[in-house]
Parts: structure tokens; C-alpha cells; sequence
């Protein structure tokens, strides 16, 4: 049965947690009228059952939810109701991140330091690089670094890395233009995934280092400004040196290996490599798989991964085939294109438990 119990506007506003003022202003508007005003004094009394709409509401207004919104969400189905409140967080999340990117244009601007050429490439083959080594990103609280990419200049090449502590990616790029400098820092990883669409239709793109950030000089459009990390980037350098020798090389097609990955009905994945080649099985042998084709050299070996961390190693790799290179069932994997060596991605496994 309806909760018929009626209190004054105090009590309500108190159980709310909305102000008499506030309460009044909503029922005015129509949002959340008082179930009951006294025709001689005008006091307002609301039902119990209306503390939850009330709740609801200041909820929303609490995320700067517009009223018509509110309205309209407080109104709706429970499926609608979280599709709009969806499209409005969505909304703040990009203006807020379209702020971040505005205000660092603007200080770089205060800053009267001329910027420091870097090195120039190839617009759609930068595009296609950070793409591909940004898929080892994660956004991990406390960690910003983490969502960035490493862009390391040296005299000759222009390397980008990117880790999320279970993926490492990273591709070298020979610059159209010799770099003018080297140069090393840590680059906001949705910078530069918002200028991507315009890197990718420039021919030439110039690096230009400023404080606090990068600008991507392209030819007819709007240069694109991407903050730095303050952050130390993780030493991968050392990990990379610090890896063990390869005791197994698989080459298979990257097709029929994504393909496999696609088709395992769970998230937990037993990697069997072979000399008749690799299958995909489940980790409880529950599914046995099917064995893809491949190239394998070295001793056979099982290693379990967990789908969200292979599958994206393997999705970016460059062309038809992809060699793996194993080290144990405990040591990283380093999943190299099969016919190009510049894009490396390293994969952590996990034990067959699926811990770490």
C-alpha cells in the first residue's frame, strides 16, 4: 500500500536533503509538487513516498543536471533513464577534457619560450602508430602515467611506448625530416587520440616541444597542442634488457589467431604451442580449441593469458602473420609483426588460476 504518512515541508527537507527553499522552487516549476497545501496558511506537506524522487532529484542536480533533463529522466523508464543520464555525463566528461586541452593552449601561449623543433613524419603513418601502441594504455587511479605515451627522439628514429603493467607497445618510426634534436617525454595519451583524425589527413607533421606540452604542426589545418605528464615514465628500457632467452617461436596468421581468440567462449585463455602449432584452449581444458597452422621452433609450451590482454596485443600487430616469442609459462610474451619488426608488444601471462 501507498505510504500515505504527510509532513511539513521541514521534515521532508530534512529527509531529502533538499532546503525549504529548494522544495519550493522545484514545486513552483512543477518538478515535485507538495502532495497536500493547506487552502488557509499555504503550507506545504509532501508524502513519504515522495522522498525518493526528491532524492533522485537532488542527485541529479548535484551533477549539474539541466531541469528539463531531470524532468525528463525522473519520468522514464529505468532503461531511458540511464541512457540520459549517460549522455549527460558523457557531455561533462568531454567538456571538461575539451577545457583541460583550451587551458594548456592558453598557458603555453603565456609562456614566451619559442618551441623546440623536434622532428617531422608522416602524417597518417604517426596516426596508425599511436593508435596501434595507445591500445597498452590504461587510465588507473593515481597512476596518470599510465594513460600516456612515451615519445623518445634520438638522431635517427622516433620511438613511442606505451604500458599498462600487463602490456608493454612500442614502435619505432624513421622521421621524414632528420630530427633536429633529441628529446624525450611523456605525452597525454586522449590528446593525442583526439588529434589523430587530423594527423591522419596531414602529409607532413612537425613536432614542436613547448613547456607542458607538444604541438603537432600540420600544413592547412589547426596545429593540435597535447599536455605532458609530469609523471616518470616505468623503466622499460630495463624490462626489455632484463627479458630471458626465447625458448619457443611460434609464427601463425594474425587472422585465424584473432579469430580463435574471438570465438573461446571464456576470458580465460591456455595458449598450447607445438610443432603441429597453436591452440587456443580454455584453461580448464573444458574447451580444447582448434590447432591453427604455424611456424614453431623450440621447445612445446602451455601459457595462460587473460583475453583482454592478448587480444589487443595481437589485433595490433602489422600485417597477415605474427611471431611469438616465449620465454616460459611465467615470463612475458613478445608478440612481433612477422614481416616488420618495428612494432613490438610484450604480454604478461597469468598463472592457470588467472591470479597475476
Amino acid at each position: 500500500m501507498p505510504n500515505t504518512e504527510l509532513m511539513p515541508i521541514g521534515v521532508f527537507a530534512r529527509r531529502s536533503g533538499l532546503t525549504s527553499s529548494a522544495l519550493r522552487f522545484y514545486a513552483d516549476s512543477g518538478l515535485l509538487p507538495p502532495a497536500e497545501v493547506d487552502p488557509v496558511s499555504g503550507y506545504r506537506y509532501y508524502s513519504a513516498d515522495q522522498v525518493a524522487r526528491a532524492t533522485a532529484l537532488r542527485q541529479l542536480r548535484e551533477i549539474a543536471m539541466p531541469l528539463a533533463a531531470v524532468q525528463a529522466i525522473l519520468d522514464a523508464g529505468a532503461d531511458e533513464a540511464s541512457r540520459l543520464l549517460d549522455e549527460h555525463v558523457a557531455k561533462i566528461v568531454g567538456d571538461a577534457a575539451a577545457a583541460l586541452r583550451k587551458a594548456a593552449v592558453i598557458k603555453s601561449v603565456f609562456v614566451d619560450v619559442p618551441g623546440l623543433p623536434i622532428a617531422g613524419l608522416k602524417g597518417p603513418v604517426l596516426a596508425d602508430a599511436v593508435e596501434q601502441v595507445l591500445t597498452a594504455t590504461a587510465h588507473e587511479p593515481g597512476m596518470p602515467v599510465l594513460a600516456g605515451l612515451r615519445i623518445e627522439v634520438s638522431d635517427e628514429a622516433v620511438a613511442l611506448t606505451a604500458t599498462d603493467r600487463y602490456r608493454l607497445s612500442t614502435r619505432t618510426l624513421v622521421p621524414t625530416e632528420p630530427p633536429e634534436h633529441t628529446w624525450a617525454g611523456t605525452v597525454n595519451g586522449d590528446d593525442l587520440r583526439t588529434a589523430v583524425a587530423a594527423i591522419r589527413r596531414s602529409t607532413l607533421v612537425r613536432l614542436e616541444a613547448v613547456p607542458h606540452g607538444i604541438w603537432l604542426r600540420v600544413a592547412e589545418r589547426d596545429d593540435r597542442h597535447c599536455r605532458l605528464l609530469s609523471e616518470g615514465f616505468p623503466d622499460h628500457r630495463l624490462m626489455l634488457a632484463s627479458l630471458g632467452r626465447v625458448t619457443t617461436r611460434a609464427t601463425v596468421s594474425k587472422g585465424l589467431l584473432l579469430r580463435a581468440l574471438e570465438e573461446h567462449p571464456g576470458e580465460g585463455i591456455a595458449l598450447h604451442v607445438a610443432d603441429h602449432g597453436v591452440k587456443v584452449r580454455s584453461a580448464d581444458d573444458a574447451y580444447t580449441g582448434i590447432p591453427l597452422p604455424a611456424t614453431v621452433t623450440g621447445e612445446p609450451l602451455q601459457i595462460w593469458f587473460e583475453l583482454t590482454t592478448l587480444y589487443p596485443a595481437v589485433s595490433t600487430a602489422i600485417g597477415p602473420d605474427v611471431m611469438l616469442e616465449l620465454r616460459g609459462s611465467d615470463q612475458p610474451v613478445t608478440i612481433r609483426s612477422a614481416d616488420r619488426g618495428d612494432l613490438t608488444t610484450l604480454a604478461m601471462p597469468v598463472k592457470a588460476d588467472h591470479t597475476a
